[in-house]
């Protein structure tokens, strides 16, 4: 996210914001923390839950009886389920209360991690990462519409970014910790601690997140009229390349490391990424709605750079850090830059549209990365994923660079 965007809020999130301008004036109103750290944990799980095979999946493979690249598509199906899943399962459940629909999300979270923590049969595994994916997909398609209607009119960006900052927490300290966990302990474990947490989740969103309505009648979101209006599609392109590119050698990172002789080092590496992506969303919270141009392809040169230097000059452990610094820089801010950029470019009429796509196709990207990431792993070695990554990234800054009119637009209208 991954991690993260809204496709059910629509009309509602305009009237919950509507009502929240009457009052503010001159904008005294200060954000609903507590309840919005209760959204950024769920962000937290839901991202947690999806990449925290990439840390353990030499100690999976060996517990499920699979190869390595067989046990990377835990993370393959995890995506599948929230690619097949978000759009019907948003359409279907528009006119649900937006409390009960995050808490049976966060229910759905607890019963997979749990059966994947017990499982020792590689299909029972799948099946209960396919249950998460679609859990992904009712909560990735909530979470930021929840986020926005939380907070006052000229908050509401900064309650997104709040929502959101799940994600490089999960990869700064969930992923890291799970592996050191993993690594101590047992992988399952791991597993087991995201369900206690899931289940202190329920509780804090019980107690302290406030309840909304539904969309009434809950229209399917048009998407053949969202990829007509002038800088979605463009939007949508990066956000399929990046994702994938991301993908390939983030769900085999462990064995990358191992291929190099490093891999005790895995929870390490994955710290100082994750402590580089905290950087990197906190930069882009900064300056987003005044830099988002400057700031996407930023990240897109930072990643494309990490690539060569993991694909050259790998052998230098130094300069692993070096990559993982690089890589967590521009990543971090990805999610919220691009969910921004869709929510723009669609504008009022297709803004819930042009979400929901970049849901479904963030996670076809984690899915197709999974899926090429194994078949380069068993072809050709772990030594082509950085390659594989650098030949992506050229495209998406090409794309980022020639959408100066739409989609990433060199001058923005204020926010």
């Amino acid at each position: 996210m991954s991690t993260t965007p809204e496709t059910a809020a629509g009309s509602a999130a305009q009237t919950g914001a509507a009502a929240h301008r009457q009052g503010v004036g001159e904008q005294p109103q200060k954000l609903p923390m507590f309840a919005l750290l209760a959204l950024a944990t769920a962000v937290f799980i839901t991202s947690l839950t999806e990449t925290l095979p990439a840390g353990l999946l030499p100690a999976m493979s060996r517990d499920l009886h699979v190869s390595e690249s067989a046990t990377g598509q835990t993370v393959t199906i995890y995506a599948i389920g929230t690619a097949l899943t978000a759009i019907p399962l948003t359409a279907i459940t528009a006119g649900w209360r937006r409390k009960r629909l995050l808490l049976t999300a966060m229910v759905g979270f607890a019963v997979a991690n749990t059966v994947t923590a017990l499982s020792s049969v590689y299909g029972l595994t799948m099946a209960a990462r396919f249950v998460a994916g679609i859990a992904a997909g009712l909560a990735w398609a909530l979470l930021a519409g929840y986020a926005r209607r939380l907070a006052p009119a000229h908050l509401q960006g900064r309650a997104i970014a709040v929502a959101m900052a799940g994600i490089p927490v999960a990869l700064s300290l969930g992923v890291p910790a799970g592996t050191f966990l993993g690594k101590v302990t047992d992988w399952r474990v791991a597993f087991l601690a995201m369900t206690a947490l899931t289940v202190v989740l329920l509780a804090w969103i019980a107690a302290a997140v406030p309840d909304f309505p539904g969309q009434e009648g809950g229209e399917r979101p048009k998407m053949l009229h969202a990829l007509r209006v002038p800088g979605v599609a463009p939007v949508l392109l990066v956000t399929l390349v990046f994702v994938l590119a991301h993908t390939i050698i983030y769900a085999y990172i462990a064995t990358f490391l191992d291929d190099l002789g490093i891999g005790g080092n895995t929870d390490l590496v994955l710290l100082v990424f994750g402590a580089a992506s905290l950087a990197s969303i906190w930069m882009v919270g900064a300056q987003i709605h005044r830099r988002l141009r400057a700031l996407t392809v930023a990240s897109s040169l930072l990643v494309a750079v990490a690539a060569a230097v993991l694909a050259v000059l790998a052998d230098h452990t130094a300069l692993v850090y070096v990559a993982a610094v690089l890589w967590g820089l521009g990543w971090g801010g990805v999610p919220t830059l691009l969910q921004t950029a869709a929510g723009e470019a669609g504008g009022e009429s297709a803004a819930d549209a042009a979400q929901a796509m970049l849901v479904t196709l963030w996670n076809v990207a984690m899915a197709g990365g999974g899926v090429i990431g194994g078949v380069l792993l068993d072809l050709s070695g772990s030594g082509s994923l950085p390659w594989s990554v650098l030949l992506l990234m050229l495209p998406v800054i090409a794309v980022v660079v020639l959408a100066r009119s739409h989609g990433f637009p060199a001058k923005r209208s204020a926010a």
